[in-house]
């Protein structure tokens, strides 16, 4: 089994960027308390306050699919969806160049 690594990007309707940004936070503490999880890293855009970048490392697929599937990884999404452009966020799958 190899890590997973992802990226998500979404952007705030018109007068969300701060309730976006308060959702994320608190799934951060979540996420970062699963045990698979390696890395959160949560942004705001320095120019557009309204976009966001997410990026994710998981050890594999096991733990990626044990996030997936929890409790709050739906709760965030359902949360999520009114907030942000398009109703949620685009994923990028990742793959490390070889050193």
């Amino acid at each position: 089994m190899s890590a997973r690594y992802l990226y998500a990007e979404f952007q705030a309707v018109p007068g969300a960027g701060d309730a976006v940004a308060s959702l994320v936070a608190g799934y951060r503490r979540d996420v970062a308390a699963e045990p698979g999880n390696v890395r959160f890293d949560a942004h705001r855009l320095q120019d557009d306050r309204d976009r966001f970048f997410v990026y994710e490392e998981y050890a594999d697929d096991a733990a990626f699919d044990a996030h997936a599937g929890s409790a709050y990884c739906a709760r965030f999404n359902e949360e999520l969806a009114p907030l942000v452009i398009g109703g949620g966020s685009a994923l990028t799958w990742l793959e490390p160049v070889p050193a």
